[in-house]
């Protein structure tokens, strides 16, 4: 896979010459249905864009992650609902998975997942543990040769759509004992609730486990594996901010060609001084955020990357693309405001990734830890 800039944009050229053949038609309908999109993600897969940052020796594609942001990028800026299964398949719990697994447990399920046959979904956030994740109170009991589970997870990215769940849990009091285990859809014990919304559109289902038995073997990081855990959740928030940007990019780019076309009081909205500011301002704010999140990629050690360089770049990216997308929506106007586009789809989505995977403020909170060089706790 391409590991020089000359390389890496002949990639670039390649997935925007893909989307645009394959992605581009459709991609409003996609965005408006709830349902994760097999097809796409079988077709993906065939395209060797599932499992960039996993290694080839886990049969991944070993292209890193500087390769897989570029990618996204891409392909959200065709086909935003595309780009979610970009994430699922390179970013999310995917790659703590990868990173963390067995042998055996990665012979087992990575096939499926890398060829888009297969969803994981996270189980991280409960009623009474969403920003403070320590707090969590699911349990895993060992009990012989099994492990018991009992709890609830709320808020699973494709939860509805999953055939399989990284759930976070506590195997004893304390963070010391927080882990997290594999539990397959159907399992003796678990259930989904029916689904719910978001303002996105997105669906998602509240997680059931009622004495859910599974095998020892499906321990993915047992007690003190809660750092290691949040080690790999720094990928998916890369892959949050790739997308927040992207969005941001693309609501801008329909917004600056509707300016340049539309006329009102005798001339094109763009040679209005109010506007050209506004896009001027948001042009800065976004290549800017992509300067930050370039730098966490860059700097991001065996494709982990730190806590400190992924809150920059994932609040500014939140930001900057949730900025992009509003004032594009506002400087469409009605247009803007209306489903025949993608810009308040970008708008929504945008505003969503300023609380998922860690909020704005829990962001500003990590930041202020790294410059003060000490812990704050946020409890009373």
């Amino acid at each position: 896979m391409p590991d020089t800039t000359t390389e890496r944009q002949d990639l670039v050229d390649s997935v925007r010459s893909f989307a645009r053949r394959h992605l581009a038609d459709g991609a409003l309908e996609r965005a408006h249905d709830p349902r994760y999109s097999w097809d796409i993600a079988q077709l993906l897969a065939d395209q060797g864009l599932l499992g960039l940052t996993i290694s080839a020796e886990d049969g991944g594609q070993g292209a890193g992650l500087a390769n897989a942001v570029a990618v996204i990028q891409e392909i959200a800026q065709v086909c935003p609902k595309s780009a979610d299964i970009l994430q699922a398949g390179n970013f999310g719990a995917i790659r703590t998975f990868a990173e963390f697994g067995t042998s055996r447990q990665k012979q087992k399920y990575l096939p499926d997942l890398l060829a888009g046959r297969a969803l994981l979904s996270l189980g991280m956030s409960e009623p009474e543990a969403g920003s403070a994740a320590t707090e969590l109170k699911t349990t895993a009991t060992e009990d012989g040769d099994s492990i018991v589970v009992n709890g609830t997870k709320i808020w699973s990215t494709h939860s509805v759509d999953a055939t399989l769940f990284l759930v976070y849990v506590r195997f004893g009091p304390g963070t010391s004992n927080i882990g997290s285990v594999l539990i397959e859809r159907g399992t003796e014990g678990f259930t989904l609730g029916s689904p719910s919304s978001y303002m996105s559109g997105e669906t998602w289902a509240q997680l059931y486990f009622d004495n859910c038995r599974i095998p020892k073997e499906n321990i993915l990081l047992g007690p003190g594996g809660f750092k290691k855990q949040m080690s790999g959740f720094n990928v998916e928030r890369i892959g949050n901010a790739s997308r927040a940007l992207a969005l941001g990019r693309l609501a801008f780019t329909i917004a600056k060609d509707h300016v340049s076309r539309r006329t009102q009081f005798g001339r094109t909205l763009n040679e209005f001084q109010g506007l050209q500011w506004k896009f001027a301002e948001v042009a800065v704010a976004l290549d800017a955020a992509g300067a930050l999140l370039d730098r966490a990629v860059r700097n991001a050690e065996d494709g982990l990357p730190s806590a400190y360089e992924t809150s920059v770049a994932k609040l500014a990216a939140n930001e900057a693309g949730f900025r992009a997308a509003n004032e594009a929506m506002q400087a469409m106007g009605a247009m803007g405001y209306s489903t025949d586009t993608l810009v308040e789809y970008c708008m929504r989505r945008t505003r969503g990734w300023m609380i998922a995977g860690g909020s704005t403020e829990i962001l500003k909170n990590r930041i202020a830890e790294e410059i003060f060089g000490r812990r704050f706790s946020q409890r009373g």
